[in-house]
């Protein structure tokens, strides 16, 4: 005889709690009160014969078995959502996302077959500009923006944090000029991105070389391009040495279209890519999912070998 199932609002309380770590949290989410969720809790773990939370006093904390219990309960739900979406997959309106060029042509559009394979249930509406959107005005459903994260009445959620370095082609790093340190830069073109963000702590060239100590480079010198993808394939074929973000060229890198120079050179860059919508879309089952598998590309990106 198969075991009894646990009952699933005390399962739904355990995942959110577990989640946030905080009955309080918890109770927010779920709209219900603090007690009502630890009651849920407790009728759970009477369910199962099992303790799932270490309650301290200023914290709580899963025990081994929660921990372990916790990503089944998890995807268990999640596949519910799914299934749930799918079946009303004819009644859900395409998803109208806005970005900035470069993010949709070197990053969204090489991942994007994923994202139709695993959800043919949403249709994307992908169109892009420099400029943000106004949710109150633009027919948009969910953006993602280039700055701090800070945009008031709008939920908003780190995507790709930023990493801007030196590239060029293969050809030019094996030319007659070699490129062994900053200084040998001046054989060269640079390249500039010329992209309209008001981001001053992205590095130009002039930048780059103080921070490198270089002084004997002329940093104005050399075609400039909008948007930011232009810039790459000016540098892929061979025009000069383009300094880009990191995120855009990883797998120019991998399959050695281009070559990173000068890794010992790193600036901080101030500005990331976030995800935003308004608050009262945060249960709209198509951003949800999109969210969801934005998450699960970085983290996959950030787990992968780089070049």
């Amino acid at each position: 005889m198969s075991r009894q199932m646990p009952p699933l609002n005390p399962l739904r309380a355990f995942e959110v709690a577990a989640r946030h770590l905080s009955f309080t949290r918890a109770a927010d989410e779920l709209f219900v009160t603090p007690s009502a969720v630890s009651h849920q809790i407790k009728t759970l773990e009477e369910s199962l014969g099992v303790q799932l939370f270490l309650r301290e006093a200023k914290s709580l904390v899963l025990t081994p078995a929660g921990m372990a219990y916790l990503p089944s309960v998890q995807q268990a739900f999640k596949q519910l959502a799914d299934a749930t979406l799918r079946l009303h997959a004819k009644d859900l309106p395409a998803l109208k996302v806005n970005m900035p060029p470069t993010f949709a042509v070197k990053w969204l559009i090489p991942r994007m077959d994923r994202f139709m394979k695993e959800h043919p249930e949403i249709d994307l509406k992908v169109s892009t500009s420099n400029h943000a959107i106004n949710f109150d005005r633009d027919d948009f459903d969910l953006a993602i923006r280039y700055g701090r994260g800070v945009y008031p009445g709008l939920h908003s959620e780190l995507c790709l944090s930023v990493e801007v370095i030196p590239v060029c082609s293969p050809e030019l790093l094996a030319g007659s000029r070699p490129l062994r340190e900053p200084a040998d830069l001046r054989h060269h073109t640079l390249l500039h991105d010329d992209s309209t963000y008001t981001d001053v702590s992205n590095p130009d060239w002039a930048m780059w070389l103080s921070h490198a100590g270089v002084t004997d480079v002329d940093a104005t010198r050399g075609p400039s391009f909008w948007p930011s993808h232009l810039v790459i394939n000016a540098a892929t074929s061979g025009l000069g040495v383009a300094l880009v973000k990191k995120n855009w060229v990883e797998e120019d890198l991998r399959q050695g279209r281009l070559v990173r120079l000068f890794e010992q050179i790193r600036l901080p860059v101030e500005f990331s890519y976030f995800v935003v919508f308004p608050e009262a879309r945060l249960s709209d089952p198509r951003i949800v999912t999109f969210v969801d598998w934005l998450r699960a590309e970085v983290a996959a990106g950030a787990a992968a070998p780089h070049a």
